[in-house]
């Protein structure tokens, strides 16, 4: 049975406490996760040998999360991801949100997106495991999106070593609603290193090219033939220089699957191994598509957690997710929720060690 302990997290500009809470099941696996923005600070997983090490990057304190320089393990919305220079039009009319990409596009909720909220935070069972909900209501007009958006978060840490993050949300208008978390692995550890010699593979068969602003072009392509093609195991630093451009554009890997199992079906999104270790991640959703991000913008310059710094493709990331612009693109499965509404989705990072 997983159980759950609290203890402070950070004291904000106006006072209030930001909380860390702590699960950990009967494995002694842990997750720690506070309530300013939902960030994932931890994760510790066992190796082959039952030996734990941290697997998310995270910062040093408060501080860096407030920074929101990558979004380390943070909790994005209201819109994750991009939209083509912060505009959409809903119902006849056109909404322009902050440009907070390069001043150019909007970038994970905007200014002041989820991962800079303090969420409400109580204790749920689930399944005879003690769980964590978050709760934030996002005012109408908030980033200038339409709409009051009620948005519920759940943490749950099984005694199978699997993290479950629930998503639920309802708004009184219809409005765009699509929520990630954007936390980086490295199954060696989180100080270890770069992820390039990491296997993944991702359950598509396209992959969403976008221009040299990560934007969608509008074409899904097939993965065959091309450096995008994890159909079967590929290391990451496999074909990451291809002369390819789409990974010119990205600096790597940076680009939406869309996944073959569909939208609202829960089912596989990709595996991530890491041989010395032997540490294996399933990850599994009912979302459509994920950003495989191989953490091209880390440069050595943020302090991370214990004192390291991480390097260029220390992590990765992969960020469940209705595809960058889709709220734009209405031929794809897209993020508007109607009034009313539940927007649901669920989902889980599996862990074990061959």
């Amino acid at each position: 049975m997983t159980a759950m302990t609290v203890k402070p997290f950070a004291i904000l500009e106006d006072g209030r406490t930001a909380e860390l809470y702590t699960l950990k099941n009967v494995n002694g696996m842990e997750v720690a996760v506070t309530n300013f923005g939902g960030a994932i600070v931890s994760l510790l997983a066992p190796d082959r040998n039952g030996m734990f090490a941290d697997v998310v990057l995270g910062h040093a304190g408060y501080e860096g999360y407030r920074a929101r320089r990558h979004f380390f393990g943070a909790l994005v919305g209201r819109c994750c991801n991009r939209i083509k220079q912060g505009r959409f039009t809903l119902n006849g009319k056109t909404y322009q949100l902050a440009v907070n990409d390069q001043g150019k596009n909007h970038l994970h909720g905007g200014i002041e997106g989820f991962d800079q909220k303090l969420w409400d935070a109580q204790t749920v069972v689930r399944d005879g495991n003690q769980a964590l909900r978050l709760t934030y209501t996002s005012p109408d007009g908030e980033e200038n999106y339409p709409g009051t958006l009620s948005v519920s978060a759940e943490y749950l840490l099984t005694d199978g070593n699997a993290l479950e993050l629930r998503y639920s949300a309802v708004c009184d208008a219809d409005t765009v609603c699509n929520l990630t978390n954007h936390s980086y692995f490295n199954l060696a550890g989180h100080d270890s290193g770069t992820v390039l010699n990491h296997q993944l593979k991702i359950y598509a068969d396209f992959f969403t090219e976008a221009d040299s602003e990560s934007i969608p072009t509008g074409r899904v392509l097939p993965v065959a033939g091309t450096p995008m093609d994890f159909r079967e195991f590929y290391r990451v630093g496999e074909r990451i220089e291809a002369d390819y451009q789409p990974l010119h554009f990205g600096g790597g890997y940076d680009h939406n699957w869309v996944l073959r199992k569909g939208n609202g079906v829960m089912g596989p999104c990709a595996e991530l191994y890491e041989e010395t270790s032997g540490r294996h991640m399933i990850c599994e959703t009912t979302l459509p598509g994920v950003q495989f991000y191989s953490g091209n913008g880390l440069d050595g310059t943020i302090a991370g957690k214990g004192g390291c710094n991480y390097q260029r493709r220390g992590a990765l990331c992969l960020e469940t997710q209705y595809a960058p612009d889709s709220v734009n693109h209405p031929e794809w499965d897209n993020p508007i929720l109607k009034a009313g509404q539940r927007y649901e989705s669920v989902t889980v990072y599996r862990f074990d060690a061959k």
